[in-house]
């Protein structure tokens, strides 16, 4: 049975139980806690919380997921996974264990004629929580399963949760006993291998807190309903319905097996060194892409780092099996075309998909270059020092200035025979990790604990938002923050945090920047300077107290700025438009990788991993975006099915979370995007965009920055002015001054390098006079002294080795110092004679640098240097002048 087969087998079954068909979220999710989703009820936390009223009391979804705690164990084995794909039911206070079970019993035991899976029912194991009598029971009386193969486990196996605080519960597992010839019997206590897990039911009913009760501790409350939450291993239901021995021979994953057979000429199966390196290969293309596919690009931050990771994981591995051309886009299109019946998305990203593999691919080559260079000094100095291991410091640098992953340093430097300080590297790493969190973070939540957040929602529910066609609105304070604990009030001048039972305010989100305004009560007014939504559902109101005492329970007038939201919504409309017109440009890679919304301005960052944007291009962006608004179109917004707006081609932008309804911001047939911010009515209410640069801010990733509205005219005024202004003082047409401008500036040049020319034959012709009038010390010619003024590095070493040549065969020692404002800089040289006589140049730098303040070295006929006091350059002479007479004096008596 093929694995798309068992996908619509499933999602079939559940819907035919009344399940509402949820399509996967994306990897990328706005959820603190996850790096990447890592479970199918990931996207269902608000609703399994109670944070949120679920929009219906059953549903069934197919999740991909990623998990990337164990990447260096991939490969290794035949049971780790990047990537997999997980089937789940779910059930929000509706069935409870009963029905969990009767449903899974029945698509796994079903005959495949029915719609099942088929499998045979004396072959099920399943296991329970170690004091889950109900549980047994039910399997017992629903399954008629024999109570021997039926096991009590503790909460490391029976008790599931996140691995952070949310929502968790006793659970039951179904294994399938793959026979004796695969391991012992006894059941899932006694052998994994043999007994493989292949679906998890998870009677969600508690919140765990910081401690898990995995570990034995007690949960800190129980969900506001009994919920079920279930995760089947579709790829290990896969492998056994194929006969296969593992996930890398299933249908979906063994093609990038076989397409790195034919690049390699490697068999798979024939050296087991080979094979970690194909299975390598397998699993992370398929991670990889699915990544990529989800608006993710490589980066050394976050999931940008893992991407990158992956993929240059996929290269290394891939060179090890003997191939060196680029294979980045040769497995992309393996796993697409394997892919695709489940998410046809990878078909309609595939140039952009496809564009970024090969530009990290391009970027990794470049990388082995550069970053084994930067390695190898790294270890000869670690030699030298006499130490066997590595610095963090430096493994650190590697990573973080020249994206050298740290498994690749760790092998290199094992095949140098050296070890690796990962301790240092792996604190230095969670220090960046964490400031960026922390930063994240607060700009999030502002100074609040999340329950206090929880709580208002608990006890009052979410804010009702009015913004799309209100400005003001009346409103009830419900929640109440000062220094981010609950208050019943605050008087004038507190920093507040303010929650309103609804709200005409605008929450940050999607780019949008946050609206502002007033909030005025019967006897206070709070200043509103931002709004956040640190809780799905919730709008916290930030701001000031500016007059009388704010309190909980008063009724509001919430004033938003109009001026401001107007600008924004012109920002935010002009956003959508410049999206358009950079796909049309570039086609669909370059896809939508942030954006900022402000009063007036606008930023758009894009994926390109062609790079830089054609001057042209951006010329006829600009042009085709100012069209759409001279013809005025109207901007609507309305709610659909997301199936139905899939359908419409509407933009979906990659990380943001989408309902089953989601809201379209239309332009005709210009632009067609998912959109949760506001609007202008018309295009040509934006009245000008003006695009004002476009530039990287990242591998892989451009922006372009763009006035709109008054801002744009204001610009333009600006740059009109100056043209004319430029225009009359060099007496040109305007389109004439470029070809003007650069005539000058050409001139300009020239005359430059003449000034140049002849201050060097100016300082050169003063070396004569400086050796013709050069001390005696004993038959030691010296020069000490401060060099002609305005001399740069260059020009001191001309003229220092100048005069030495002068010198001739005599015995000389030539020092000139060229004193600055604020700094000194020095160059000694010697004559051969002299350094036959023992005078090296970098030696006779210390007898005199303390007097500068500084210090230089050098080789034995030429030395250089600087320091910070020029009035001591007098003295700085004298200190030459007695070590050049000492040393002469010596090897004359000697």
């Amino acid at each position: 049975m093929e694995t798309h087969e068992i996908i619509q087998r499933f999602t079939d079954h559940f819907v035919r139980a009344g399940h509402t068909r949820v399509s996967s979220a994306s990897l990328i999710l706005d959820d603190p806690t996850l790096l990447f989703v890592n479970a199918g009820m990931v996207q269902f936390k608000p609703y399994l919380l109670g944070e949120v009223p679920p929009p219906y009391p059953r549903a069934t979804s197919i999740q991909k997921c990623v998990r990337t705690g164990d990447i260096d164990e991939v490969g290794k084995t035949t049971r780790h996974n990047t990537f997999f794909q997980m089937a789940g039911n779910f059930s929000f206070g509706d069935y409870f264990k009963a029905g969990a079970i009767e449903h899974a019993w029945s698509l796994v035991t079903g005959s495949q004629e029915a719609g099942g899976f088929g499998f045979d029912p004396e072959r099920i194991w399943v296991t329970v929580y170690q004091d889950d009598d109900e549980a047994l029971q039910l399997w017992q009386r629903i399954a008629g399963l024999p109570v021997e193969r039926i096991q009590r486990r503790d909460g490391k196996d029976n008790y599931w949760d996140m691995g952070v605080p949310g929502p968790g519960g006793p659970c039951s597992e179904i294994y399938y006993d793959r026979g004796p010839e695969h391991g012992r019997d006894g059941g899932p206590v006694v052998d994994e291998d043999r007994y493989l897990e292949i679906w998890n039911l998870v009677f969600m009913q508690d919140v765990r807190g910081e401690l898990s009760p995995k570990l034995g501790h007690p949960p800190i409350g129980e969900l506001p309903s009994k919920n079920i939450d279930t995760g089947m291993g579709v790829e290990r239901v896969a492998y056994l319905l194929q006969g296969v021995a593992n996930v890398y021979e299933t249908d979906l994953v063994r093609p990038v097996i076989a397409r790195a057979e034919q690049l390699s000429g490697h068999r798979y199966g024939a050296d087991p060194v080979d094979d970690v390196r194909f299975r390598v290969i397998a699993d992370h293309a398929r991670s990889g892409v699915m990544i990529i596919g989800d608006g993710v690009t490589p980066s050394n931050e976050g999931r940008g780092y893992v991407l990158r990771r992956l993929l240059r994981r996929i290269v290394r591995s891939a060179r090890l099996l003997g191939v060196h051309e680029p294979v980045l886009g040769a497995f992309a299109e393996v796993v697409r075309d394997a892919m695709a019946p489940s998410y046809p998305e990878l078909v309609t990203d595939f140039e952009r998909i496809q564009a970024v593999a090969r530009a990290e691919e391009d970027a990794f080559l470049q990388t082995l270059s550069s970053g084994s260079r930067i390695f190898d000094t790294a270890v000869a100095q670690t030699k030298r020092g006499g130490s066997d291991t590595l610095p963090g410091d430096q493994v650190f640098a590697l990573h973080d200035t020249y994206g050298f992953p740290i498994d690749l340093t760790l092998e290199m430097a094992s095949e140098a025979g050296l070890r690796v300080d990962e301790d240092e590297f792996r604190r230095l790493m969670n220090e960046q990790r964490s400031r960026a969190k922390a930063d994240a973070a607060a700009r999030k939540t502002g100074h609040g604990d999340m329950s206090a957040y929880r709580a208002v929602l608990d006890n009052h529910g979410g804010t009702d938002f009015l913004g799309y066609t209100e400005l003001a609105a009346e409103a009830t304070v419900v929640g109440l923050l000062v220094d981010g604990r609950p208050s019943a009030a605050a008087s004038k001048g507190s920093s507040v945090e303010i929650v309103l039972d609804r709200t005409p305010f605008y929450a940050e989100a999607g780019g949008q920047q946050a609206d502002t305004g007033m909030l005025r009560g019967a006897s206070f007014t709070v200043r509103v300077d931002d709004v956040q939504s640190p809780v799905a559902g919730l709008r916290v109101h930030r701001g000031e107290v500016t007059d009388g005492i704010a309190t909980v329970d008063a009724a509001v007038i919430a004033e938003v700025d109009p001026i401001r939201r107007a600008a924004v919504s012109r920002a935010h409309t002009a956003t959508h438009l410049v999206h358009a017109g950079v796909r049309n440009a570039l086609g669909s890679s370059a896809a939508q990788a942030g954006s900022l919304n402000a009063p007036g301005r606008l930023r758009f960052d894009f994926t390109s991993p062609s790079g830089a944007v054609a001057p042209a291009a951006l010329t006829e962006i600009e042009d085709e975006v100012n069209s759409v608004l001279l013809e005025n179109r109207e901007v609507s917004s309305y709610e659909t099915s997301m199936d139905e707006a899939r359908k419409l081609g509407a933009m979906m932008l990659f990380g943001e979370k989408y309902g089953n309804r989601v809201r379209v911001v239309d332009m005709g047939d210009y632009s067609r995007e998912l959109c949760g911010g506001t609007h202008v009515a018309r295009t040509g209410e934006l009245g000008l965009v003006k695009v004002l640069s476009e530039g990287s801010i990242g591998s892989g990733i451009r922006r372009v920055e763009a006035l709109v509205g008054l801002d744009a005219f204001r610009h333009m005024s600006k740059e009109h002015l100056l043209v004319s202004q430029l225009a009359e003082q060099l007496k040109a047409r305007p389109e004439d001054l470029p070809e003007r401008v650069s005539g000058l500036v050409e001139r300009l040049r020239a005359a430059e390098r003449d000034v140049e020319r002849h201050r060097a034959e100016a300082v050169l012709a003063s070396a004569g006079s400086l050796a013709e009038h050069a001390e005696d010390l004993d038959g030691v010619a010296l020069v000490a002294v401060a060099a002609p003024d305005g001399l740069n590095g260059n020009d001191l070493r001309a003229l220092a080795t100048d005069v030495r040549a002068r010198l001739g065969s005599r015995p000389g020692v030539v020092a000139l110092f060229s004193p600055g404002q604020d700094k000194v800089s020095f160059v000694v040289a010697t004559t051969e004679a002299a350094r036959g006589r023992g005078f090296a140049a970098g030696k006779l730098v210390p007898s005199f640098a303390s007097a500068i303040g500084g210090r230089g070295g050098g080789k034995a006929e030429l030395a250089q240097g600087g320091g910070a006091n020029p009035a001591g350059v007098p003295d700085a002479v004298v200190a030459l002048r007695a070590a050049v007479r000492d040393g002469a004096g010596k090897k004359a008596s000697g």
